[in-house]
């Protein structure tokens, strides 16, 4: 967990300094071009994060011929939707209207291929838990693609220094898993062990393509039929959104898959460890969003200047959606262990049905009216999500929002709070309205919590600071 935090944190604070020097050189629509193909690249990173390494995951003792095969399919996968959309990227830029996507696209995704060469190297560091290897191969990768985008940024050269710096990401972290992993495939493909893994993994795939199509198509939807700028001001929003959810959650939900793998026929375990990284997430998140939503002028002001302010009223709705992220991924990985992903399947199709009827009824209603639906459809999606896993675990939907609801209740508090103090102080320069308003909801919330005893509080104490 240390390491694994300590790779998301570094990451995502690398990330974060690198987005604020890019949003202060570049335009928005030059990031909103990069928002309209965010679903193609995402496709491509599902394809790599294939639901054959997942099964490679679950697998008790996997071998040199499971990892070999699975290798192999996901480069040819790689490679064949590269060529399509290298050919179908005249297509793309006339939906959208941008001629010049057509060349992004074609050197963009040239990333899919360099990811693919190195996915299972990064699934056996992560079936063996060595999170410490893939932070210090993460970082300095990182660091470098940085670097050379804020380089190209000042040259002038616009949309395609985000383009270059993601390639070089790629290109570095593949090199540093080949040469410090020491794993290489051998030259075989077992029809049998491609059956096994691909028997459970196809269903992930599908699921994994339906919801990174659905998680970029405010993107799509928004680049369609308004401008590119407002593409960049929704993609920053939701980019500063993800922010902490990407640190918190989306490290213990690292860590989680493979726990929850381990002791997956033990019912009253697995329960009883859902249930504390939930509330734990939930404890730590919650004021984090909202306090962010509070402040989210002084905060997108601050960071990114001015010109990003349009971006305000969307991270604000967002902000409320990033609370409920983490439920959905930590009830789908009950499902994942249970080797039930013919269930995981069903629950995407039928969440993706619900997002495409709360477009069509939003839509008329502008940008605005589309996050205030993505919002109402990320509440139903938690009852959705908890229908089977809360069979396994006898531990429903109600339930569960029994446990979490006093957090996020106490976390609106402290944000009520913030706000009647920002309002005294909303004429001070931005940089004091954040520090004060900060400091006083996360002491507010801390204090609220121990005044009514809560658990998680004490928790994360006993965890954090080894109390």
């Amino acid at each position: 967990m240390a390491w694994t935090f300590a790779q998301q944190f570094g990451t995502q604070a690398i990330s974060f300094l690198v987005s604020i020097v890019l949003a202060r050189i570049l335009l928005p629509k030059e990031f909103g071009l990069i928002g309209m193909i965010s679903v193609f690249v995402g496709i491509g990173t599902s394809l790599m994060n294939s639901g054959l390494t997942q099964s490679l995951i679950r697998t008790s003792e996997p071998d040199q011929r499971d990892y070999s095969t699975v290798f192999f399919f996901n480069m040819a996968g790689s490679v064949i939707v590269y060529w399509l959309l290298f050919f179908t990227a005249p297509l793309i830029s006339g939906f959208f209207s941008q001629p010049i996507l057509t060349y992004i696209i074609r050197v963009y995704c040239l990333s899919f291929i360099i990811r693919a060469f190195s996915q299972v190297q990064m699934t056996r560091l992560t079936k063996e838990m060595n999170f410490k290897l893939q932070m210090t191969i993460a970082i300095p990768s990182l660091i470098g693609a940085g670097l050379l985008g804020i380089f190209l940024a000042y040259k002038g050269y616009g949309v395609w220094s985000l383009v270059w710096m993601s390639l070089c990401q790629a290109f570095l972290s593949s090199v540093q898993l080949w040469y410090r992993t020491g794993w290489a495939p051998s030259f075989v493909f077992d029809k049998k062990k491609f059956h096994y893994h691909f028997k459970f993994g196809y269903k992930l795939t599908l699921s994994g393509l339906l919801d990174t199509i659905f998680s970029n198509i405010y993107q799509i939807i928004i680049g369609r039929f308004f401008i590119a700028a407002d593409v960049g001001f929704y993609t920053r929003a939701s980019t500063l959104t993800q922010l902490p959810v990407n640190n918190i959650s989306g490290a213990l939900n690292k860590i989680s898959y493979p726990l929850f793998a381990s002791i997956h026929d033990d019912d009253v375990r697995l329960k009883k460890a859902y249930k504390q990284i939930m509330q734990m997430v939930i404890f730590v998140i919650a004021p984090v969003l909202v306090i962010m939503g509070v402040l989210a002028e002084p905060l997108i002001r601050f960071l990114f200047t001015a010109k990003w302010m349009p971006a305000v009223p969307y991270f604000q709705i967002l902000c409320i959606t990033g609370i409920l992220y983490p439920l959905h991924a930590y009830n789908l990985n009950i499902l994942n262990v249970k080797g039930r992903s013919d269930l995981f399947l069903k629950l995407e199709v039928i969440k993706k049905i619900l997002v495409i009827v709360m477009i069509v009824i939003t839509i008329r209603f502008g940008i605005i009216g589309l996050i205030w639906g993505q919002l109402i459809s990320s509440i139903l999606a938690f009852f959705i999500n908890t229908h089977y896993s809360g069979k396994f675990l006898n531990y429903n939907a109600w339930k569960q929002i029994k446990d979490i609801l006093p957090l996020i209740i106490m976390a609106f508090i402290a944000g009520a709070i913030v706000w009647g103090l920002d309002f005294e102080i909303h004429k001070s320069r931005d940089i004091f309205r954040l520090l004060i308003g900060g400091s006083v909801g996360a002491l507010a919330y801390w204090g609220i919590c121990a005044l009514l005893k809560v658990e998680s509080l004490f928790e994360f104490k006993r965890i954090i600071l080894k109390k």
